[in-house]
């Protein structure tokens, strides 16, 4: 760059001093004062350009390769996703399939373990019934029994009273009396 830079002054410079010989008179030195200045000012352009431009490119094509590189890594970590995606999509239909024949499964024993449940209570129902009902017929009987008891004593009592004269409670007193000595 320093190189062109230079060759350019001095290109500049030839043809001036070549365009100066060649011109004489006030016109021209005023055209060649111009050409001058032209020369001046596109060389400090230039030499502007060439100690600014070139780092900026550098820092721009850095950053162009670094954005390239980091939009690499995400389409990967995307394209990964998507595999990880898609392998799960693949597996789903046989884990739904699993969740399914296992909710089955369950539910029968579910459904077993109730009705197992529900015979035991059967069961138990009938047992405390058969119970209470032996329970009830004895507490009738024994009832039964009293009253019938109870019953008999009354009508001993009546025949006994039917029968009861005073001499025969005078015996029964003595008898009894002789009985206490």
């Amino acid at each position: 760059m320093r190189r062109a830079g230079q060759f350019t002054f001095l290109f500049c410079l030839a043809a001036g001093l070549s365009f100066a010989q060649g011109t004489e008179g006030g016109e021209g030195s005023l055209l060649l004062w111009k050409w001058a200045n032209f020369l001046v000012l596109a060389g400090a352009l230039g030499y502007l350009m060439a100690k600014t431009l070139p780092p900026l490119f550098l820092s721009r094509s850095e950053a162009l390769a670094k954005d390239i590189a980091e939009s690499e890594k995400i389409r990967q970590d995307a394209e990964a996703r998507a595999a990880d995606v898609e392998r799960r999509l693949a597996g789903l239909e046989s884990e739904i399939a699993a969740l399914r024949a296992e909710s089955v499964k369950q539910s029968e024993a579910e459904t077993e373990r109730l009705a197992a449940h529900t015979a035991a209570e059967i069961a138990k129902i009938k047992a405390q019934s058969q119970r209470d009902i032996a329970d009830a017929g004895k507490a009738a009987r024994a009832e039964l029994k009293r009253y019938a008891a109870g019953l008999a004593i009354h009508l001993a009592e009546e025949k006994i009273r039917a029968r009861m004269t005073p001499a025969i409670e005078d015996g029964l007193v003595r008898i009894f009396v002789r009985d206490l000595k």
